[in-house]
């Protein structure tokens, strides 16, 4: 499909609300996903830390007590 002008590709044969609303859903949608994605990833990567860190006082604190 060709289009004239810029104007014509932006208004999308009289559609250009629907279409571009449709794109900037997706996108927002898409960034969300992205974005708890990595928040989640950040929670999860402390939380094993923290329980590295849990498990490594319980080990020595046995260590300690058979000694």
């Amino acid at each position: 499909m060709q289009f004239e002008s810029f104007s014509d590709f932006i208004a999308m044969g009289g559609y250009g609300f629907f279409v571009w609303l449709s794109y900037g859903s997706c996108a927002a949608i898409l960034a969300g996903i992205l974005i708890s994605s990595l928040n989640d990833s950040k929670k999860l990567k402390k939380e094993v830390k923290a329980q590295m860190l849990r498990e490594e006082r319980i080990k020595k604190a046995k260590e300690e007590a058979q000694a």
